[in-house]
């Protein structure tokens, strides 16, 4: 029998999970003791993961994190002053699923980003669509979102977007029309969708950094509804990658 045409066929209907598997079957004797069923089963297998693998590679993609982090390279050991439960909690995205808040804080340099980025990797695998943006960035992309004509469409890509994480959060004071755009955005994603914001600002502090204080309570009111809170202690992780000469960093 000629399997060729076969597996022509389920490149050409893009099953190439399949195409791969049923080669493999054909090469390897030992696929002959198993029942169609069992063969058939193997080669849904094949196809269903290497889809899972490239809608992750896509939402990564998309997602454009500033660190290359995952849960796994995370130090939760005690002089951080983090909860180990609440973290691992927080990876597997009940919290996202249930559209509430996150705030990340601490000092410069304390692994906040890193954090960040492996909570929204974990968020990535758990297949939810994540974005992430430093606030100067963000910012600079609606003003020019405002002056093309675009700036209803990146709202859009924003509100749907099911985790947003936006780093450096009020590390500068902001004007008024930068106040109005972040309260546009944190409107259309209130009680829909989730919100990561890490700064190195009290929480307490935030309000005063928003130009108009009728905008600061609108913000303050819909960001801090339903928000977990951790903050990070200890020394600076760039401090010490640079005396331990590290590979990469961790929390």
């Amino acid at each position: 029998m000629l399997h060729q045409p076969l597996v022509d066929k389920l490149a050409a209907l893009k099953l190439t999970g399949m195409a791969e598997g049923l080669r493999e079957q054909i090469e390897s004797p030992s696929y002959r003791k198993l029942s169609f069923e069992e063969r058939f089963g193997l080669l849904l297998d094949r196809e269903w993961s290497l889809r899972q693998q490239r809608k992750q590679i896509r939402r990564l993609r998309v997602a454009r994190f500033r660190e290359t982090a995952v849960m796994e390279d995370l130090d939760l050991s005690s002089r951080r002053g983090l909860d180990r439960g609440l973290v691992l909690a927080l990876a597997e995205g009940q919290w996202i699923r249930d559209k509430h808040n996150l705030f990340l804080t601490g000092p410069t340099g304390a692994g906040k980003t890193f954090l960040a980025c492996a909570l929204g990797n974990a968020a990535c695998r758990l297949s939810f669509s994540v974005r992430y943006y430093q606030a100067a960035r963000l910012l600079q992309k609606l003003t020019l979102a405002h002056a093309d004509g675009s700036y209803p469409k990146v709202l859009a890509v924003l509100a749907k977007t099911q985790l947003l994480i936006i780093d450096d959060w009020l590390r500068h004071p902001l004007n008024e029309i930068q106040t109005q755009d972040l309260l546009e955005i944190v409107d259309d994603r209130y009680r829909r969708t989730s919100t990561l914001l890490v700064s190195q600002i009290p929480v307490a502090d935030w309000h005063d950094r928003f130009a108009a204080p009728t905008l600061a309570d609108a913000i303050m009111d819909r960001v801090i509804h339903n928000a977990y809170r951790v903050e990070i202690a200890g020394e600076s992780m760039r401090k010490r990658k640079s005396l331990t000469q590290s590979g990469h960093p961790s929390l």
